[in-house]
């Protein structure tokens, strides 16, 4: 007969939601509508999230492109910050409009096939796991919702810019 005490409590996760928590607007950005209470991986799920959204407005004129961009890199500081005080924790792993942002620089060279946009996502989520210099620099020492927008955004633009060096220099050795 086995005994109740050798079973082992599941892990909670870094800090549970309260109820109805998704339900306000700023809360549901912040968590890339829902994409970053994955259980494994938020990130990388709120990564994915971002790309269908960028379908809605690729097509800009590279000018207006940037704008949102920029808009969303705003107001996600604000979002991200807000959701993070009142979760009382500094950068949840269930915030994922930063890697929104972060996926919509690096999809900014508009790859116009499944290719460039999974070679983007790869080397977004490279630069954004590994987080080297300055992203690991800026991850630790930037308060609140910058703190938690920037490094995003950093890695966001070290993915496109290995998407351009990859474009201007691999690709014509290649083809």
């Amino acid at each position: 007969m086995s005994s109740d005490n050798n079973l082992q409590e599941p892990e909670l996760p870094e800090a549970l939601l309260p109820p109805g928590f998704l339900r306000d607007p700023v809360h549901l950005l912040a968590f890339g509508f829902g994409s970053g209470t994955a259980a494994r991986a938020p990130g990388t799920w709120g990564s994915l999230a971002a790309i269908p959204i960028w379908f809605c407005f690729f097509w800009l004129p590279p000018v207006a492109y940037w704008v949102v961009v920029l808009l969303a890199f705003v107001v996600g500081i604000w979002l991200c910050g807000k959701t993070a005080g009142d979760l009382k924790v500094h950068d949840h792993e269930g915030i994922v409009w930063d890697e929104f942002v972060g996926m919509w620089i690096a999809l900014g060279l508009f790859p116009d096939n499944i290719y460039g946009v999974l070679m983007a996502f790869s080397l977004f989520r490279l630069f954004d796991v590994l987080k080297p210099w300055p992203i690991s620099w800026l991850d630790e020492y930037l308060p609140g919702g910058l703190g938690i927008m920037v490094d995003d955004v950093v890695a966001g633009f070290m993915a496109l810019l290995s998407l351009f060096a990859i474009d201007r220099w691999l690709m014509p050795i290649i083809v």
